[in-house]
């Protein structure tokens, strides 16, 4: 099989990397730590968060230092506690850490496998509202190949769900997770936005770029649930009727949808593997992509859990030209 041998050429946000082709199949985690300071964008309270290189198989775990005891939460389907405004995690013993989606989008499209993240409050700190920074200093970083071979979850069959007018579905897909994503707003500049990448070819730049965003008629009512309170026009988009209020305005075109997108990338994450599959969501968000994933694995006949290495490789990985698609 030529592709064993042979060197790919992928592009990771705008880097091209050229390494043997088997190689890029296997785990991967960050070359050294990073550090990063900020603001939790609903409780508004300071947070320092150190990412640190971690072993094959571990997985991505969260470790609360402000907590002496049971102060680990993994980021998995069935510990989400609370998924209304943002997605949050929750351990045996109560201990939470919420806010994850961007971080969790910027680890699976970047590719990495293994982290620990060291966090010394409740919240990931929410930057510039994108995943842009987090993606920026995972390269900066480095990335460091494991000798271990992933594994990817196959959709089998196809699920769906509907709540009220939202829905979402995942089918079967030959290799690629492809999402397609559209959101319908009175708003008259958001208003119905739609757009469909994959996650494995496409260039993800407007998806890492995209920011949260929110309602200036909105705000108030997130302030009386106590949410929202470190949200600023420095970390989230605002719009007021037909005005974006900051200065920087849209980074792309798409950047509403493309943040939903960015979103869902995260949430799609807490599966614990990457995802082979096509997925639509209409009007969803982080509470409907968790729903979904919950249906899938309740019945074993949904998906399958491959390993990726030389004596099982699927018949259609081996056909792809470019073995860029899952690494």
């Amino acid at each position: 099989m030529y592709f064993l041998v042979t060197f790919v050429v992928f592009h990771l946000y705008g880097i091209h990397i050229k390494t043997p082709a088997m190689s890029q199949l296997n785990q991967k985690t960050i070359k050294k730590a990073i550090n990063l300071d900020g603001v939790g964008l609903h409780t508004g309270k300071r947070v320092s968060m150190r990412i640190n290189p971690s072993e094959p198989n571990t997985g991505i775990i969260f470790k609360r230092t402000d907590i002496q005891n049971n102060n680990t939460v993994i980021p998995n389907v069935y510990n989400v506690s609370n998924a209304s405004f943002c997605t949050t995690i929750t351990n045996n013993d109560g201990v939470s850490i919420s806010t994850i989606e961007h971080l969790m989008g910027a680890f699976y499209g970047v590719g990495i496998d293994n982290a620990i993240v060291e966090i010394d409050n409740q919240e990931v700190p929410i930057l510039d509202g994108s995943a842009k920074i987090f993606v920026e200093e995972i390269l900066k970083a480095g990335i460091e190949i494991s000798q271990t071979p992933i594994k990817i979850i196959k959709i089998n069959k196809e699920v769906s769900l509907s709540i009220d007018k939202k829905e979402i579905s995942i089918k079967p897909s030959k290799l690629s997770l492809d999402i397609d994503f559209e959101i319908k707003y009175q708003n008259s500049l958001i208003g119905n936005q739609r757009n469909c990448i994959d996650v494995y070819k496409s260039d993800l730049t407007d998806i890492y770029n995209s920011r949260t965003f929110c309602l200036f008629e909105d705000i108030e009512k997130l302030r009386s649930l106590n949410l929202g309170l470190g949200g600023s026009l420095d970390n989230a988009i605002v719009v007021r009727d037909e005005k974006v209020l900051n200065d920087e305005k849209l980074r792309n075109d798409k950047e509403f949808v493309n943040h939903k997108i960015l979103d869902c990338m995260g949430d799609i994450y807490l599966s614990g593997y990457k995802v082979v599959g096509s997925l639509f969501c209409s009007q969803g968000g982080h509470n409907l992509t968790n729903q979904l994933l919950r249906k899938v694995f309740a019945d074993n006949e949904n998906f399958s859990i491959l390993e990726i290495k030389e004596k099982n490789l699927p018949h259609t990985l081996i056909n792809q030209k470019i073995l860029r698609s899952i690494a």
